[in-house]
């Protein structure tokens, strides 16, 4: 893709460029405060509907595709990704503000989840295949033959994030994850990084001819913001949505899901302020090291991540005094950095004064503005447990580089604050090795197991003495969490488990084995692992069924 000024760049819809007629719009180099790179046309409404009834077209002919060949394509997918890495990379850095090397690190990640989700869609777990055969002969009355699988839901709408331009973006989790389900994709491109995406779509769509399957399986939309989006929810062949972004946002696709005459899912992350706990025997030692990390964590990227640590409680006296002055000291003597965009700079300046004028907080410390107008200082303010108590606009998340220190007086305080706590992405629990939790053994072990049980209700992934941010993809990682954290708590967006979300399941009743679909067959065509008669049967150990 040329990334000269002179050349206007279109929506794919079904592997072709479409024009739009609905005006253009230019990514915004957050560095610079300036318009930077090619335009890119936006669809209006009715253009929009040619890419999801494009997906509609396609979803007879991709639901139905092997394992093999569904994994084939999306290693291949990866490998398309990874062939342009350098030119995606380059133009991330001018849309995003982001380093290479954290951009480097993303890229890799789109590229292994596609390969997770290759696996996922190779081994076939997720067609959940259960088998009872009919027992014409069980008393009181009959077993009919029942054999139930999963069914991909239908063409799925996928929303860019802002703060990963690829790893929740185009070729994100939602994506691999609904293609590996068997449901074609339309993305809607984020504004804030259009070149990027169009390169990541490019290499997307070459993956979907090169293994010949229908183009409609995925397509790539420009529009404006708000209108395209409901456009997108709105339209009746889309069956579910995936979304990254603001609270704001994510209800507003809800509540126009809800109101559709058939009504669909959206799994929308949202908002989290991943609190952390700091037990009094954590900082018996080690002070340095958990501030270092604390402030390293809460930094990151301009603390644009969604696991980012925006609240640290800290025990009353003088072993606490003392990390939260190396906290204050490291975090005042930090500089901004450049956010992703000026909209997303403003509402975290805006929160942080919300925060500030809250009655009975108070600033600790703040660091250096950053080059440019939209690298605002980091900043740290403090409050005691009563007054955060009784103030629920002090669990609002601040987007940013902002955090707030709750000192509390006993930790028998802190598992019923925790319980009021919005749901989150993530909960941490800091506590020292003189606490062996493993014998139940250590001052602080009651403290913790307490803690623990409150924190599960409320967040999606609690873990001890490490810190939120850096989420592993894998097979058991969970990124979600109860409201506001996302839409539904049930699910996960990282992890084999996010193919769930694009699945619904379906039982077939004494249907003739020559009608059957391949999953639930006797002879087992896809050898797929099964459950038969409430046993499950390894695939390629099993008789016909």
């Amino acid at each position: 893709m040329s990334s000269t000024n002179d050349q206007t760049h279109h929506s794919l819809i079904a592997g072709a460029p479409v024009a739009g007629t609905d005006g253009t719009t230019r990514a915004v180099d957050p560095a610079r405060n300036a318009a930077s790179g090619p335009e890119f046309s936006l669809l209006d409404n009715g253009q929009v509907a040619e890419a999801t009834r494009a997906a509609a077209d396609a979803f007879a002919g991709f639901r139905t595709v092997t394992p093999e060949a569904r994994a084939a394509f999306l290693e291949t997918a990866a490998e398309r990704i990874e062939q342009s890495g350098a030119e995606i990379i380059a133009n991330a850095m001018r849309e995003t503000g982001l380093p290479e090397a954290r951009l480097q690190g993303e890229l890799a990640r789109t590229a292994n989840q596609l390969r997770l989700f290759a696996k996922v869609a190779r081994a076939g777990d997720h067609h959940g295949v259960r088998i009872e055969p009919a027992l014409p002969d069980r008393k009181p009355l009959p077993r009919p033959d029942l054999r139930q699988r999963t069914l991909p839901l239908g063409p799925v709408a996928v929303f860019g994030a802002s703060n990963f331009p690829l790893a929740f973006s185009v070729a994100g989790g939602d994506t691999a994850s609904a293609l590996a389900a068997g449901c074609p994709v339309v993305v809607k491109a984020h504004n804030a990084h259009p070149a990027t995406s169009l390169l990541v779509g490019q290499a997307l769509s070459a993956a979907v001819a090169d293994h010949g399957l229908p183009a409609g399986v995925f397509s790539l939309v420009y529009g404006r913001g708000n209108a395209i989006g409901q456009a997108l929810v709105s339209d009746p062949r889309i069956k579910a949505v995936g979304f990254t972004g603001s609270r704001r946002g994510g209800t507003a696709l809800m509540a126009t899901a809800a109101a559709r005459p058939e009504p669909i899912p959206v799994f929308a992350e949202m908002s989290s302020v991943n609190p952390v706990f700091v037990l009094p025997s954590a900082i018996a030692g080690g002070r340095d090291a958990l501030a270092d990390g604390f402030v390293t964590s809460l930094n990151g990227s301009a603390g644009q991540l969604c696991t980012a640590p925006g609240l640290l409680f800290v025990p009353e006296g003088s072993d606490g005094d003392d990390l939260v002055s190396r906290v204050t000291e490291k975090l005042s003597a930090a500089a901004g950095t450049t956010m992703l965009t000026p909209d997303i700079c403003s509402a975290r300046v805006d929160g942080e004064k919300t925060l500030a004028s809250v009655d009975g907080v108070g600033e600790l410390g703040r660091g250096g503005d950053g080059d440019g107008s939209n690298a605002p200082a980091p900043a740290v303010y403090t409050t005691d447990v009563e007054t955060f108590a009784k103030s629920p606009e002090l669990s609002d998340e601040v987007f940013g580089a902002v955090c707030l220190v709750v000192r509390y007086a006993s930790a028998g305080q802190l598992p019923s604050v925790a319980a009021e706590l919005e749901g989150q992405l993530t909960a941490t629990v800091w506590i020292g090795a003189g606490s062996d939790t493993d014998t139940g053994s250590g001052a602080d072990h009651q403290s913790a197991r307490d803690l623990l049980e409150a924190l599960e209700l409320r967040a999606g992934r609690v873990l001890f003495n490490g810190w939120p941010t850096g989420v592993d993809v894998g097979d058991a990682m969970v990124h979600g969490g109860p409201y506001p954290a996302t839409s539904d708590g049930r699910s996960t967006s990282v992890g084999a488990a996010a193919i769930e979300r694009f699945l619904r399941p379906v039982v077939y009743q004494n249907v003739p084995e020559a009608l059957l679909p391949a999953p639930v067959r006797g002879h087992n065509p896809w050898n797929l692992t099964r459950r038969v008669d409430g046993a499950t049967v390894v695939a390629g150990e099993e008789e016909n069924a």
